[in-house]
């Protein structure tokens, strides 16, 4: 029966020993960064009064820094004025960084929008703290259905204003191994 308790007590203190350490070690290692990131919401500013929202929550893993188009998440845009208007949800497929200034681009999974649902778009944002601007891949077209065959992380220069007070995006600079 003492041989029971003393394997019973050893197990104990081994589980014991391996959470201390394991628990050390977590809180001792530093996270790796990830390779880019876009992320916040704004409105832009637009002198007749639209409502325009863009939000974004889109990462590239450490891991796949070689490879942007393994970028995940999401952003969603809107834009109404005088109660019309439409939204989009879009599933983040390609996403680079350089500096403050942020592509990303992914296929519309949701929008009240006739023909806008499986058609790619992008966005580019530039993070200039509270006076943040903005671009997107429809700006010659006038309309996110009107994107047909756009490639991956392609969108126009970031000529829209944030509206004042609104712009938080963060760009995390993408540094590719060269």
């Amino acid at each position: 029966m003492k041989r029971f308790t003393k394997i019973v007590v050893l197990g104990s203190a081994l589980l014991l020993t391996a959470g201390a350490a394991s628990a050390a070690t977590a809180s001792d290692t530093p996270r790796q960064r990830e390779a880019a990131a876009l992320t916040g919401t704004a409105k832009l500013y637009r002198s007749a009064g639209d409502d325009i929202t863009f939000s974004f929550d889109a990462h590239l893993a450490a891991r796949d820094t070689a490879d942007p188009m393994k970028a995940t998440g999401t952003f969603e845009f809107s834009h109404y004025l005088n109660g019309e208007g439409a939204r989009a949800k879009v599933k983040v497929d390609c996403l680079v960084t350089g500096g403050k200034v942020a592509v990303v681009s992914g296929v519309v999974t949701e929008s009240d929008l006739p023909g806008a649902e499986g058609k790619r778009v992008g966005v580019t944002v530039h993070d200039l703290g509270r006076h943040d601007r903005l671009g997107y891949s429809w700006a010659s077209t006038g309309s996110p259905a009107e994107t047909e065959g756009l490639p991956k992380c392609v969108s126009s220069a970031p000529f829209e204003k944030v509206r004042k007070g609104t712009g938080d995006f963060t760009v995390v600079p993408w540094r590719p191994e060269i």
